[in-house]
């Protein structure tokens, strides 16, 4: 049976995807953690969603957080191995995030108040998972300001992501939601 450990993070290293090794510590290694965080959050949110419509959705945008994980995981010398959609983010998936964002708005539109998070416990969780999503995309900035490689459609997709999760957490707690004031 194989087992989980290898040991070789024992140093405080992690590896990259297609080869070398970083400090567990390093910035690059605090944005793609972060994401996996964010996948688990969505894990949760999935797991008390209240329509298998929302499921889906919820488990599409872990899927894709996959790929942003992925894209920021990679060896920086070894981008040119990354493939479109499945270990690169692109242009697309932000777009689809954008016209996800839209239709749902134009179908309910949001509310002009700010909102206290934890009407039910899924819109809770995905209001949770956006907050995650937040502190990746502020990781993602900080790699930029260190001058260190980063497809920019990984900010943007965060971005965008963190949007769609704000919407779809008002879709999840209806129409009860208390207002901060």
């Amino acid at each position: 049976m194989p087992r989980i450990y290898t040991k070789t993070g024992d140093d405080g290293t992690t590896g990259l995807l297609f080869g070398g090794r970083i400090p567990k510590d390093d910035l690059l290694t605090e944005a793609y953690g972060t994401t996996d965080e964010a996948v688990a959050a969505l894990g949760l949110a999935r797991a008390s969603a209240s329509t298998q419509a929302m499921e889906a959705d919820l488990l599409a945008l872990q899927r894709e957080l996959f790929v942003v994980g992925a894209d920021l995981a990679a060896n920086p010398h070894e981008r040119a191995k990354l493939q479109p959609e499945t270990s690169l983010v692109t242009q697309d998936m932000v777009r689809r995030l954008e016209q996800r964002i839209d239709a749902l708005v134009e179908e309910r539109p949001l509310p002009g108040v700010f909102i206290v998070p934890g009407s039910n416990p899924a819109s809770a969780a995905i209001d949770l998972a956006r907050a995650i999503v937040r502190r990746a995309e502020r990781a993602v900035v900080a790699l930029e300001h260190a001058q260190r490689e980063v497809n920019p459609e990984v900010r943007r997709y965060l971005n965008r992501l963190s949007d769609l999760l704000f919407v779809l957490a008002r879709w999840e707690a209806g129409e009860v939601e208390p207002a901060s004031h």
